[in-house]
């Protein structure tokens, strides 16, 4: 249920409503825009009577909120949110390009690669430390060190650094990375969200190989219950019966997410086809249909990669690649901070 207020209700009057529906047993999640103040409902509000509500010459108005994801709901936050991250920010009119390798294979690669991506102007740089493999025998990253080898990195290039999490008992691991990956095939660990949402740091929630939207929106709903409403979704292709692209990239989830949620939302080109020469026009599809950002694959040796070399960029196709994102960026409005 969502309750909206009149312009310029006394904040008195609005604080005494608000202590009296809580009085009713549910949680208020209080969102004040630019031309109107928004009191989400949180709870079990069955019991809420409405004409009561509308009865208070402070409300403009009393909405029930069919969906069942809440604090997502756009309906709830009509404004955008953004996400700041070492400095970074990303929604809200900040295009973030997330670059960097599949997975940390040594200081030197990273170093190299991290350099090349800051040169060509990237806001974040990524790299797999943990790696979670269909195959137990393919390379399943180098894990604590890889961390160390990204916080390094960071250090040289003044880069935020994005890096995937296994499980929540590595919370205390993670505590100096900037933006905490959840990977499609945890999208729905609720144990892993649920710890996530208590610990006040920046989620890119990736969507399930066949998760629906609802779906996704609703596994960010478990972090933003928590408390922590610092998350950007990521859609990353879902699997299809399309044999030739490794996934399929849902491009229509882009403003489908945006009239449903607030929620930043950038797009994985690089998994979504598995194929490096169509990151480019994946890329230039996402800016298209209005996502916050991309996130692509860069090594600088490709063929020698360890994990998914097919798909990734070396630094100078990358650095051509931003060039035209920087320009489609502008065209749409919006800046790449």
């Amino acid at each position: 249920m969502i309750v909206i207020l009149k312009p310029h209700a006394e904040e008195k009057r609005v604080q005494a409503l608000m202590e009296q529906i809580r009085g009713q047993g549910v949680e208020i999640h209080f969102s004040q825009g630019t031309t109107e103040t928004i009191l989400g409902l949180v709870g079990d509000t069955r019991h809420v009577d409405e004409d009561w509500l509308r009865a208070s010459d402070i409300v403009a108005d009393v909405r029930r909120v069919s969906e069942p994801y809440k604090l997502a709901n756009r309906r709830f936050t009509p404004q955008d949110t953004h996400v700041t991250a070492g400095g970074k920010a990303i929604g809200e009119g900040a295009f973030a390009v997330i670059a960097g390798p599949c997975s940390v294979e040594s200081e030197q690669q990273l170093l190299e690669v991290a350099r090349a991506v800051r040169n060509s102007g990237a806001t974040c740089l990524r790299g797999g430390a943990f790696k979670p493999r269909t195959s137990p025998y393919s390379f399943q990253g180098l894990e604590e060190e890889g961390l160390r080898l990204l916080l390094e990195a960071r250090r040289v290039t003044g880069l935020p650094i994005v890096t995937e999490i296994m499980s929540e008992t590595q919370l205390d691991a993670f505590a100096d990375v900037d933006i905490i990956q959840v990977g499609a095939r945890n999208m729905q660990n609720f144990r892993l969200l649920k710890a996530l949402g208590q610990c006040r740091k920046p989620v890119l929630l990736k969507r399930g190989l066949s998760a629906t939207i609802e779906e996704l929106l609703m596994s960010a709903e478990y972090i933003l219950a928590g408390g922590n409403d610092q998350v950007i979704l990521c859609e990353r292709g879902i699997r299809t019966f399309e044999p030739m692209i490794r996934n399929n990239l849902d491009i229509s989830a882009v403003p489908v997410i945006k009239a449903k949620s607030h929620l930043p939302v950038i797009i994985d080109p690089s998994h979504a086809a598995g194929i490096a020469w169509m990151v480019g026009p994946l890329s230039r599809a996402a800016i298209a249909a209005g996502a916050d950002g991309l996130m692509i694959e860069v090594h600088n040796n490709p063929r020698c990669a360890l994990c998914d070399g097919a798909q990734s960029l070396d630094p100078a196709q990358f650095d051509a690649l931003m060039g035209d994102v920087r320009r489609r960026v502008a065209f749409e409005g919006k800046a790449l901070l």
